[in-house]
């Protein structure tokens, strides 16, 4: 098979050079539009539920809101773990289920058992709701919004209806939590003085106020139905009698009737309290720079790429300033995107730094531009290949996928240049022995004389990365991209030496003049080695000893040696 798969390229050398160039050329566009993040994504499917009671203290919460919910949720198919949160006007449910349990399959299930028990709930809370699916690293931008002209009510509900609204369209985006929000609404502040004197009841005034009202807060009342009217029937049409509520103000919702004194003397709600215009209670607040503002927190979806969402919110950002007028928009508090770029920037410059180096070294060791050439075409197309299978298989490149690559690069470098090497030695061999043979023969026997023990040598490479793919939690969701990564490379690297590089060398070394020019460094290093190793023949004694000496030193410097999961990265953000 092997002979088989060699001799093809050769006898289609150039179809082989051409499919190649073109892989090449696709791949580069390819790439450039690849996905790109921090970290893989490490996080089990995870499904959270959240309830606002307002006005229900954290106990209130948990007994009325958190326990039911809980008990409906229990026994789901492959559900792990259930965690909950009461807080003052919260309750939020998350489970966390099996690793490769389908995540909108288990969305399903768990909103059928919320329907069930959610008429079991307080009236006064709000049916409970999922929130959308996120990503492990979920937080991918945190915008600060401050204004000296505006107040924080104000930007609030500009923030709820305008921008967070918009910000949700842009593709990718889970969520847009605001922090520090001030929901603008008319409250009525009773005076429990004023209401015994008075001779009011609480349950008088929730009531008159709800009935006032189309819309509230406060209870149910069949005076605040939507809809009441009606219409005028005239010989030619029907004209609809639409109700418009007198109240807009506070000062309206004052004159309300709450009833009557003992005197019989009528009783407005401004008698027995303060009718405002404020905001609900606040259960967290938000500074920035230094002053009172907003902080908008932009979540995104598990399948959604920092980059892409955040230039998208900042597009989107963009075109609603002009209607934002007097509100400063900070983007820059929290983006991780920021990292992204900065990483990439560096990844290309050491790119270019390694390429020169390698010219530089395979130049010096080989000393035959041929040889250096093939090489140099050959390690680019391994790693071209693996990338555009993890392209096809829509995999984001991250930390861990480029770290499998960097890894694989020593393997990927041996296969190009074993090969190389021991075509140009046998070729100089036949040209000097002039036994005939057909270049393309050489070729082809040279290359089969060293993928045979290259070929076992990769795939025990390869199988001793097998265990990593059925590792599980938090490090199987980390080391599972490397892995791949890395075994797609050499994989990759393996077929470019059986098909591409074979092809290349008889096209560039078929007529070319391989006289012996040894490299100087190889000489000088060769003479070296010969001085060290002799010695070292009549006397083993004293290899056997720093070997025994370095092994020792290992084993007593192991238990010193730290151990994290990641590396440590040159992230200036923090997110607490």
């Amino acid at each position: 098979m092997m002979r088989w798969i060699v001799g093809t390229s050769l006898k289609l050398r150039y179809v082989v050079v051409a499919a190649a160039s073109a892989m090449m050329v696709f791949g580069i566009g390819a790439v450039r539009d690849v996905p790109m993040d921090v970290f893989p994504e490490f996080a089990p499917p995870r499904v959270e539920i959240q309830t606002p009671s307002l006005g229900l203290s954290a106990s209130e919460v948990e007994a009325l809101v958190t326990v039911p919910l809980e008990q409906s949720l229990q026994g789901m198919d492959r559900l792990d773990t259930i965690r909950s949160k009461s807080v003052p006007q919260l309750s939020s449910i998350e489970l966390i289920f099996e690793p490769g349990t389908d995540l909108l399959e288990a969305r399903q299930l768990v909103q059928e058992r919320v329907e069930a028990v959610t008429p079991t709930l307080p009236t006064w809370s709000s049916p409970p709701f999922m929130i959308q699916p996120l990503s492990a690293t979920s937080r991918v931008m945190k915008i600060g919004l401050t204004s000296d002209t505006r107040s924080l009510t104000e930007m609030s509900m500009i923030s709820y209806w305008t921008i967070r609204e918009r910000l949700l369209r842009v593709p990718g985006v889970a969520n847009v939590a605001i922090w520090g929000e001030r929901l603008q609404m008319m409250q009525v502040q009773v005076e429990p003085k004023k209401l015994k004197a008075q001779q009011v009841s609480l349950d008088d005034v929730m009531a008159a106020t709800a009935d006032s009202l189309d819309a509230g807060l406060l209870q149910f009342s069949d005076g605040a139905v939507i809809g009441t009217g009606g219409a005028i029937e005239t010989p030619n049409q029907r004209l609809s009698i639409q109700h418009v509520l007198p109240i807009v103000k506070p000062a309206d919702l004052a004159q309300v009737s709450v009833g009557t004194s003992g005197s019989g003397k009528p009783l407005q709600l401004d008698d027995v309290a303060k009718v405002v215009e404020d905001h609900q209670p606040l259960i967290g607040d938000a500074v920035i720079n230094d002053g009172p503002g907003l902080m908008l927190i932009v979540e995104k979806l598990p399948w959604g790429n920092t980059l892409d969402v955040t230039e998208g919110v900042e597009e989107a950002l963009d075109s609603m300033a002009p209607g934002l007028s007097g509100i400063e928009i900070d983007t820059t508090i929290f983006r991780p995107a920021t990292f992204v770029e900065t990483s990439m920037d560096n990844l290309k410059t050491a790119m270019i730094l390694g390429f020169l180096l390698v010219v530089l070294i395979i130049g010096a060791f080989l000393f035959e531009w041929r040889m250096a050439l093939i090489s140099l075409v050959t390690i680019p197309l391994s790693l071209m290949a693996a990338a555009l299978v993890l392209d096809w298989r829509g995999a984001t490149v991250n930390t861990m996928v480029l770290a499998g690559f960097v890894i694989a690069l020593g393997a990927i470098v041996d296969d190009a240049i074993i090969d190389v090497e021991n075509i140009l030695r046998r070729l100089r061999q036949n040209r000097q022995e002039a036994t005939g043979v057909s270049t393309a023969r050489v070729i082809l026997d040279a290359s089969l004389e060293v993928r045979g023990p290259i070929i076992y040598a990769t795939l025990i490479i390869v199988a001793a990365a097998l265990p990593v793919f059925f590792l599980e939690g938090l490090s199987g969701a980390f080391f599972r991209p490397l892995a791949l990564s890395y075994t797609l490379a050499v994989l990759a690297s393996l077929a470019v030496a059986l098909t591409v590089t074979p092809a290349l060398s008889l096209i560039l070394l078929q007529h070319s003049r391989l006289e012996r020019r040894e490299s100087p460094v190889v000489g000088g290093l060769k003479r070296g080695y010969r001085v060290l190793l002799a010695p070292l023949i009549r006397r083993p004694a004293g290899a056997y000893a720093v070997v025994a000496v370095v092994v020792l030193a290992g084993i007593a410097v192991l238990p010193q040696l730290g151990q994290s999961l990641l590396p440590s990265f040159k992230e200036r953000d923090f997110l607490m």
